[in-house]
């Protein structure tokens, strides 16, 4: 014990300091201010911790740093808004989605394609650019003739914004069934399968890795089967699904989009990396670009599909009550009743903000901690960072792996979106303040350090919060009259200040270790 305080001592001073000015902030308030204030900065931080711990996941795990990571938390807040206030929207994307992806979920066959393939040295070159213009032609022709019922971000009364607000008064409204009438059903499905085929061979050709070391089974097909699989039912069945989505109590809906929202963006984390970042993992500049160039297009397909103005996503009924006895004064009458808050030491706190975002914050943290830390996956995770060659000989798919360590990465900071779009709103600027927010809380904890992305988001949580409130009732400065409240500009600039002077005396974050 005494070595360990001996090699950790200016940790544990440094932890003891910040301890210590969280119980002196404390004494300056009302017991029921701050315990609020506790909870909106774990509530923060459980946000911040979702972005920070799937950053940290690909970096720490993958060595790719992805800049893009904002954007796909800001993406899952707006898919699971469509599935929230549009169903009818989500099941007519549904389809079309599922063939799209289903070429790309044979990613493992295409190599032991290519080497078959016996060309000359100049058309080997051109086929890849070929075969991804083919693919690019057909979307082109077939994705804007099909037929999908959507919103109108040009008429402000079908736009978004009516559609979130009419459904926070409980009514949801649909636009008329879609239709096919351009171009023929048996045409469209065949020539998005034919389009995604095509397009993922071509973008797996531009990968200098020809050969593998493992072989093929059922596995390598499933994905393929269960997307051509859901393509098809959700065609079928569209209306049906459709009826019986938009009946559904709003407690189930939310579930649901929940579920989608992450399962959307551990897809899309899985199609980045097996056909853009997979090629780039030996030249860490050109990720960078590619990166940041996708989020800047994610925010653009953003405005282009939901338009620009900010707006809320209902809460569901569950943490939405009002009226008779609430706010709820315990967790029996806010059971019984629903209530959206719920009265603490005589402070309202909002039943979904500060209870339940933390108490997902720390299912996530426990969840993937076991995940990598007990469990084959995760020893096979660590196994393949440190020597990939040799896990490989063993017969496992490192790569893979690394798509699905990638795909977790951004599962959990679409979690995170649809998560905060009840509490924070929805705006194209959402996932570059959390994103900024994640990476100093990164740099505070330890980059890549998955605890470290916990300790440093409640950190930046709090410290934020703590500022705001006393921007409030302002800091009384010591042996004099003057009230000193601090303005929001001093709320980022505050978690900054934190950084660095947490760098400056431990250059690796509170918890990083030594490269």
């Amino acid at each position: 014990m005494s070595s360990y305080f001996r090699k950790n001592y200016v940790l544990l001073i440094t932890l003891s300091v910040i301890a210590a000015l969280f119980v002196a902030a404390a004494q300056g308030m009302e017991k029921k201010d701050f315990v609020i204030t506790l909870l909106r900065g774990l509530s923060v931080g459980s946000l911040t911790f979702l972005v920070a711990s799937g950053f940290s996941l690909i970096f720490g795990l993958l060595d790719v740093l992805n800049l893009a990571h904002g954007t796909l938390f800001m993406i899952g807040a707006y898919i699971g808004w469509t599935v929230f206030v549009r169903p009818d929207t989500f099941v007519d994307l549904l389809t079309p989605l599922a063939l799209i992806l289903s070429g790309f979920a044979l990613g493992d066959v295409y190599p032991l394609l290519a080497t078959r393939i016996r060309l000359g040295l100049s058309v080997k070159r051109i086929l890849p650019w070929a075969l991804v213009l083919v693919s690019i032609l057909i979307f082109g022709f077939i994705l804007p003739r099909y037929p999908i019922s959507i919103w109108d971000v040009e008429n402000y009364g079908q736009s978004p914004v009516t559609y979130s607000f009419m459904a926070d008064q409980g009514t949801r409204l649909l636009a008329p069934v879609a239709a096919f009438t351009e171009i023929s059903a048996p045409l469209a499905l065949i020539g998005l399968l034919l389009a995604s085929i095509i397009g993922a061979f071509g973008l797996s050709l531009f990968n200098s890795v020809t050969q593998q070391q493992f072989k093929l089974n059922w596995k390598n097909y499933a994905g393929f089967a269960i997307l051509l699989l859901v393509a098809l039912l959700t065609f079928i069945f569209n209306e049906s699904l459709t009826a019986s989505l938009t009946g559904l109590s709003s407690n189930w809906l939310f579930v649901i989009a929940v579920l989608v929202a992450t399962l959307s963006g551990a897809g899309l984390g899985a199609l980045i990396e097996s056909t853009l970042i997979r090629p780039l993992y030996i030249r860490p500049i050109y990720q960078l670009m590619l990166t940041l160039g996708m989020s800047a297009i994610g925010i653009e397909i953003v405005r282009a599909i939901w338009g620009r103005p900010e707006f809320v996503m209902p809460k569901p009924v569950f943490f939405n009550g009002s009226g008779g006895v609430c706010p709820a004064t315990n967790f029996a009458d806010w059971w019984a009743n629903n209530c959206s808050t719920i009265l603490l030491l005589d402070g309202r706190v909002r039943v979904y903000n500060e209870i339940f975002i933390p108490i997902v914050g720390l299912v996530v943290l426990i969840s993937i901690w076991m995940l990598l830390q007990r469990t084959r996956l995760g020893m096979v995770i660590r196994a393949g960072v440190q020597d990939r060659e040799m896990v490989e000989a063993l017969g496992i798919n490192v790569r893979r792996v690394f798509t699905m360590v990638f795909a977790l990465g951004v599962g959990l900071a679409a979690l995170g979106g649809i998560l905060a779009a009840p509490s924070m709103g929805l705006s194209n600027a959402m996932g570059e303040s959390l994103f900024l927010n994640a990476l100093i809380a990164l740099a505070i904890g330890g980059l890549t350090n998955y605890p470290g992305a916990a300790l440093g988001s409640v950190l930046v949580g709090l410290i934020q919060q703590f500022i705001i409130k006393y921007g409030q009732i302002g800091i009384a400065i010591p042996f004099t009259d003057i009230i000193f409240k601090p303005t929001p500009p001093l709320v980022p600039a505050s978690t900054v200040l934190l950084m660095v002077i947490i760098l400056l005396i431990l250059p690796n974050g509170l918890l990083g270790k030594k490269e």
